[in-house]
């Protein structure tokens, strides 16, 4: 019994030895689990960036060589500063074609409305989030220090297992710079921004608005009555570009709250349209109100400025700065006719039934019928705009709340230009036409003409002639000179506005030029200006004859003309003396221009320094010709004889 009871207890010990060694080893045998990597954002001390591909599949079309794919993605800003960040813009490098379709959080601060082509990189501007809080100010509330913008869109020409990234992204905020972009796996890249105490930005972190920016053309959307369901704005274009003008400006934003325009003073929508409203939400929303006075629900009106007539209209004028058939000029002509303004009363819906719930419209274009193209941005609220007391006493009254938007001149290399040069000079006898197709080819397919071939040389006199009816001209003045003729012949340049630099003399202590402006479109142009710009000759400048001139303030290579009281009209083209048998004749202005050579040794006139490197139109860069007038075998009388044939008939041709 003893020792059966003995084998019991070494048994059962061995047992429990051998289950403790088991689970001992099975502890050491388990991994422990490494800790998770802490967020990329954790190390940046500054304004995080992330774009995530997120999703994407091939679309229709099928088309092997240029596949079409729906891509989605999201771009993270997040505020990991200490101050808070206003209107945050963030561009986007898109490289692959992209057409963006929607944007959660934000708009395209370009002012363009999606749909849009995106495909060399686009900025995006915070909405209706602009403004991102520091986790300082928030205790870490990561809804007022992070937006996320969900993107769809389709890209071309990347499928699966490539992705659809883009080049890169950055903070372009002033004052911030963006380091060291990291790519993480083949869908994710994110970079910090630091803020730049160097940068030299005005803006100080604690500001409650950011400052005012300057720009080539400045609208102002100032609140300056507000009440729950409505208020009233005033809105004010005002041009600080020496070259920039509208003629017939037409202002557009879209609306993103649903509001709809009530009532205007100082313009009139484009469109008086409240079908949006009587069939949607507003309709139902305001079911009292009358809305065959509403004047637009569109949710992307266009406004156009009211004629003078109704300056002092009390229903729809009595606006200072407002009807002048949106003309805004360069202050430099006249500063009281450099700004536009007009007011609208907006009506807003819910839950934006606050009198403090403001909102301004984003996306904002203008243009005009002959001017420069222009690129507005994104709505900035700055400090609250200052006006003078109605009332007439030595006060100023302030906006309830003001944003800006800066307009900059663009350049487009796909922009068709809508006037253009020709060239001339007394050493040689035949005039440079303008170029073929310079303001754009003829759409209409039973015209049969070349776009290519250069422009046919011809008799300076045959510039005075409308294009339809310079062929038989350009044909016989080819004969004559024994130039070969291309058949088809070249197309006409298209072009409402253009300009003929002649050079009119070059001798030891000086040189000379005459400028003459056509105008063969059906419209007058009111207070034109036009400015000449050269590499060398600037300096020598001396007169004006016929015309105002000076050289532009502020450079030293541009000469800036308008017409004098009297001749500040260029008047549109008009049928000839004998409507059935002559030519229609265009409005014309003329002046001869004197410079010396005192300020300017060394410039060769006949060789290029004579002739201008750019020339603007109210505003609008025209196109030059590729080719100067040469003087090879060219006799001085019989280009002078050609020169007063010129002047003589462009005299008959005023009177």
């Amino acid at each position: 019994m003893a020792n059966k009871k003995l084998h019991r207890i070494i048994f059962t010990f061995f047992f429990i030895s051998v289950s403790l060694l088991n689970t001992s080893l099975s502890q050491t045998q388990t991994p422990t689990p490494a800790p998770a990597p802490a967020p990329a954002s954790d190390s940046c001390n500054g304004i995080f960036l992330s774009y995530t591909y997120t999703a994407g599949h091939p679309i229709p079309p099928t088309d092997p060589s240029n596949q079409a794919y729906r891509f989605e993605s999201t771009l993270t800003v997040l505020n990991n500063g200490r101050h808070e960040l206003k209107s945050w813009r963030v561009f986007v490098g898109f490289q692959h074609k992209e057409l963006l379709v929607s944007a959660s959080n934000a708009v395209l601060a370009d002012g363009n409305s999606l749909p849009a082509e995106v495909g060399n990189g686009t900025v995006f501007a915070g909405f209706p989030m602009s403004d991102l809080k520091s986790a300082v100010e928030t205790a870490g509330d990561m809804t007022q220090m992070e937006v996320r913008v969900g993107l769809v869109g389709t890209q071309f020409g990347v499928g699966a297992p490539n992705v659809p990234m883009p080049l890169n992204i950055s903070l372009v905020n002033d004052g911030y710079s963006c380091h060291n972009l990291t790519k993480q796996g083949n869908n994710e890249m994110h970079v910090c921004c630091i803020q730049d105490i160097n940068s030299g930005s005005n803006n100080a972190p604690n500001d409650e608005f950011l400052p005012r920016q300057e720009g080539d053309l400045i609208i102002m959307y100032d609140v300056i009555k507000a009440s729950d369901d409505n208020y009233w704005a005033q809105v004010s274009i005002s041009n600080h570009n020496p070259l920039g003008r509208l003629d017939n400006w037409q202002l557009s934003f879209d609306w993103m709250r649903e509001e709809f325009i009530h009532t205007m003073k100082g313009a009139y929508p484009f469109v008086v349209d409240t079908t949006d409203c009587i069939f949607g939400p507003q309709g139902q929303h305001y079911k009292a109100m009358d809305f065959s006075q509403v004047l637009n629900c569109e949710r992307r009106p266009t406004i156009i400025d009211l004629p003078p007539t109704r300056a002092n209209d009390s229903i729809l004028g009595s606006i200072p700065f407002c009807c002048r058939n949106g003309t805004i000029l360069p202050p430099l002509m006249d500063p009281s006719k450099s700004k536009s303004s007009f007011q609208m009363q907006v009506f807003k819906m819910p839950p934006d039934l606050n009198r403090t719930e403001l909102t301004p419209p984003q996306n904002w274009k203008i243009h005009g019928t002959m001017n420069p193209d222009y690129e507005c941005g994104n709505p900035v609220q700055v400090s609250p705009s200052q006006f003078p007391d109605p009332s007439g006493l030595p006060s100023e009254t302030a906006a309830i709340a003001s944003w800006q938007v800066v307009c900059n001149i663009t350049h487009s290399k796909e922009a068709i230009p809508k006037c253009c040069v020709s060239y001339s000079a007394f050493f040689n006898d035949s005039a440079i036409p303008c170029n073929t197709c310079a303001c754009g080819c003829n759409g209409n397919p039973s015209q049969t003409c070349s776009a290519t071939e250069p422009a046919l040389l011809l008799r300076p006199d045959a510039l005075l002639i409308p294009f339809d009816n310079r062929t038989v001209e350009a044909l016989k003045w080819a004969e004559i000179k024994r130039r070969t003729v291309p058949n088809p012949l070249p197309c006409g340049d298209n072009c409402g506005v253009s300009i003929n630099w002649h050079l009119l003399s070059d001798y030891r202590g000086g040189w000379s030029a005459r400028i003459t402006i056509f105008n063969w479109g059906e419209t007058s142009f009111e207070d034109w200006f036009a400015a000449v710009q050269f590499d060398k000759a600037v300096p020598g400048f001396e007169e004006v004859y016929t015309f105002n001139g000076t050289v532009l303030l502020g450079s030293n290579n541009t000469i800036f003309m308008q017409g004098r009281p009297g001749l500040n009209y260029l008047l549109a083209e008009t049928d000839g003396a004998n409507p059935k048998k002559d030519s229609r004749v265009p409005g014309t202005q003329q002046s001869v221009i004197s410079f010396t050579k005192k300020s300017t040794p060394g410039i060769n006139v006949a060789k290029g320094d004579g002739f201008p490197s750019k020339v603007l139109f109210n505003g609008e860069e025209c196109a030059l010709p590729t080719i100067l007038p040469t003087n090879k075998a060219a006799r001085i009388s019989a280009a002078t004889s050609t020169f007063g044939f010129l002047t003589l008939a462009l005299f008959l041709l005023m009177q």
